[in-house]
């Protein structure tokens, strides 16, 4: 289950960032996908928990938009980590129009629960 934390300017208009919402899970989960965890591509509620965050006026950054992926550890995931993450910011790119931003995938040692 991986968890997505989005920072964003203020200058990011409104319906790309609903555009970012709409696409994130599936993409997401594409990208983090391996015979350990297979994506059948029916998500669930809590299968990817994605939160928005303006920027502060206290931040730094020199992106307009940053996308944090956590996702539990797995052999496969760490063998390609960085075809996944370039894989899917292609992806975003070419399906929401953002062009300046970044993507942070994490991969720690996580156990995840939700109960039935």
């Amino acid at each position: 289950m991986p968890l997505v934390e989005v920072t964003y300017a203020p200058s990011v208009p409104e319906p790309q960032l609903r555009e970012l919402r709409s696409v994130l899970p599936h993409l997401v989960s594409l990208a983090v996908e391996c015979p350990e965890e297979p994506y059948d591509g029916d998500l669930q509620p809590g299968d990817v928990e994605i939160r928005f965050r303006p920027q502060s006026p206290l931040d730094r950054c020199g992106l307009p938009v940053v996308i944090e992926i956590k996702s539990k550890w797995t052999p496969t995931r760490q063998a390609n980590r960085q075809d996944r993450v370039d894989t899917l910011h292609a992806s975003l790119h070419t399906t929401t129009g953002l062009d300046d931003f970044g993507i942070y995938l994490s991969l720690p040692c996580a156990a995840w629960s939700q109960g039935d």
